[in-house]
């Protein structure tokens, strides 16, 4: 209809910091993220990295530094080593720790080819769980000081639950953290939870 998305929001997170964002569908949680990641820029108002607009960014370096680790995880048609390093120069030592770091070993020890396995488009073989433990390893291998979680965890079962709390606790050491969740287990962790309703902080 035209009219403003978020109203009048203003948060600071500092580095390091996790920062949850909750509230029902449409509420402006995700349009957040999306500022911060230049999908689209506000049309007032500004979105500050480093005291510094966005705006001001190059976009491939902005994103460069943004890692968002989405619900619906994509899985491509090529090897395990090719999901998890999407096209990056790395060595299997390092895939092989990080998929450790984020209790993803599971994932070659389960394939006779280990990471030369191929696997289907769309990741048919894996199951929700073992998707976003995938999703976590390739966001922990980019290595980025900002980390977007967005419903990261809202299709888990509860038996891998355990397995992603210890990941995510890995995954958010030492980076700025922007949690979009409605399981608690999420969020028990964040410096500051913030409710929308209405594109409105409550």
């Amino acid at each position: 209809d035209g009219g403003d998305v978020l109203k009048g929001v203003s948060f600071d997170a500092t580095g390091g910091q996790m920062i949850a964002l909750v509230g029902d569908t449409g509420a402006g949680k995700t349009t957040i993220v999306s500022l911060l990641s230049r999908f689209y820029d506000a049309s007032s108002g500004v979105v500050m990295i480093d005291g510094r607009d966005v705006r001001d960014y190059k976009l491939h370096n902005l994103r460069r530094g943004i890692a968002l680790v989405p619900q619906d995880v994509v899985v491509f048609a090529g090897t395990l080593r090719d999901n998890v390093t999407l096209g990056a120069d790395v060595g299997d030592e390092e895939i092989l720790s990080t998929l450790g770091a984020v209790c993803a070993e599971d994932l070659v020890r389960r394939f006779d080819e280990g990471l030369d396995h191929v696997m289907e488009e769309g990741g048919r073989t894996l199951s929700a769980g073992e998707r976003q433990l995938l999703s976590f390893a390739r966001a922990l291998l980019a290595n980025p000081p900002i980390l977007i979680l967005d419903e990261a965890t809202a299709s888990i079962d509860s038996e891998t639950e355990a397995k992603i709390q210890t990941a995510l606790a890995e995954l958010t050491k030492g980076r700025t953290t922007i949690v979009i969740a409605h399981r608690l287990s999420t969020i028990r962790d964040a410096d500051l939870i913030l409710t929308l309703r209405s594109g409105e902080v409550i």
